[in-house]
C-alpha cells in the first residue's frame, strides 16, 4: 500500500475540491460522503476542515455525527454496556440515519436534513429542526463502522489506525470496543473499499491514498 505523506490542513483542501466535481451516482443534486474511522482517529476533525475549506469555495455543506443517530439506550444497551456485538451492530440508529439524512437527499427528495436525532450523552433527543441543504450541497456523515450498512456514500473517506495505535490513542474505559473494529476490518475491509485512505497514526503527519 503506497501512501502520501501531506498535512491534515492540505488534505482538507484537497478533497473539497474533489467534491465540487462529485456528481451523485443516482441524479440526485447532493453528493454524500462518509468520514468512516474509530473514535480514537477522530473523523469528525477531518470533516470540519472539510466543511470549512467548502464554505471557502463557495459551496455548502452540512456535518452529520452518527453518534447523534444512536438507538436509546434501552436498546442498545439491552445485553450490558459492553457488549461488542451489541457495539458492532445495534448501537446506530440506522432506520433514523436512511428516513432523517438520506431519505430527504434522494432523487427527489426536498433536501431538509435533521442534523442530529438523540445527545448521546443524555439519551433524549435533541428536537432540532431539519436544515435545509441546497442542491449541490454536500452531505459529510462522520463515525465508525459506517461503510458496513450499504449507506449511499458518493465518496467514501477511510481514517485508518494501526492496532497498536488504535489501542494507545482509545480511551481504556472503551477497549471493550476495539474487537468490534477488529472484526470490521475482517468483514469490511474499509482499508480496501473505501475511495479515499488516510492513515491518521500520528496524528500531525497523515498520509493518503485516492483512487
Amino acid at each position: 500500500m503506497r501512501l502520501e505523506a501531506i498535512t491534515w490542513e492540505r488534505l482538507g483542501d484537497l478533497l473539497a475540491e474533489r467534491l465540487l466535481d462529485l456528481k451523485p451516482g443516482d441524479g440526485s443534486p447532493w453528493p454524500r460522503v462518509a468520514f468512516d474511522g474509530a473514535p480514537a482517529a477522530r473523523p469528525g476533525d477531518l470533516a470540519d476542515r472539510v466543511r470549512e475549506a467548502l464554505r471557502l469555495l463557495g459551496r455548502p455543506s452540512l456535518v452529520v455525527d452518527a453518534a447523534n443517530f444512536l438507538r436509546p439506550a434501552s436498546l442498545r444497551l439491552e445485553h450490558g454496556h459492553r457488549d461488542v456485538e451489541s457495539y458492532y451492530d445495534g448501537w446506530l440508529d440506522t432506520g433514523a440515519l436512511w428516513r432523517e439524512v438520506f431519505g430527504p437527499l434522494e432523487s427527489g427528495g426536498d433536501g431538509r436534513v435533521l442534523p442530529d436525532l438523540r445527545d448521546p450523552a443524555t439519551d433524549r433527543a435533541t428536537r432540532s429542526s431539519p436544515v435545509a441543504l441546497p442542491p449541490g450541497g454536500v452531505l459529510l456523515l462522520h463515525g465508525p463502522l459506517l461503510l458496513r450498512h450499504w449507506f449511499p456514500f458518493d465518496l467514501s473517506v477511510h481514517l485508518l489506525l494501526s492496532p497498536g495505535a488504535l489501542r494507545r490513542r482509545t480511551p481504556e474505559a472503551d477497549h471493550w470496543t476495539l474487537p468490534a473494529f477488529e472484526r470490521y476490518e475482517a468483514e469490511t475491509d474499509p482499508a480496501s473499499t473505501s475511495d479515499v485512505l488516510v492513515r491518521a497514526d500520528d496524528p500531525r503527519h497523515p498520509a493518503w491514498r485516492t483512487g
